[in-house]
């Protein structure tokens, strides 16, 4: 069960596309290829181009996990903005708790990805 967020940095984003809430995209609104930067996580859906999204880029957010991981792994992306366990990509957040499997939502430290 995730603990929730605790928001720094909240910026708005215009979404290039359909896009899930609780995922990493770039500062164009859209998910970021695998093991690539990202500007924040979402904290809602957009379902078309142009909505106005809040994004949280400093702090800790709720993600949705690609897979399991456990407590304090580095993370990385994969494809369509979930976390996993980074390998060689871009680092994007720690885990503050474990993940059971793909779609779980689980509290990450975001930390920037410049």
């Amino acid at each position: 069960m995730p603990s929730g967020n605790i928001a720094l940095l909240t910026l708005t984003v215009a979404a290039a596309g359909a896009v899930a809430s609780n995922r990493f995209i770039t500062a164009a609104g859209a998910y970021p290829s695998a093991a690539a930067k990202a500007i924040g996580v979402t904290r809602t859906a957009a379902t078309a181009a142009g909505e106005l999204l809040p994004v949280d880029a400093l702090g800790t957010a709720l993600a949705e996990a690609a897979g399991a991981f456990a407590k304090d792994d580095a993370l990385e992306l994969d494809g369509t903005g979930r976390v996993v366990v980074r390998t060689s990509g871009v680092g994007v957040a720690r885990a503050l708790e474990a993940s059971t499997g793909a779609g779980v939502l689980v509290e990450v430290l975001l930390t920037p990805s410049a």
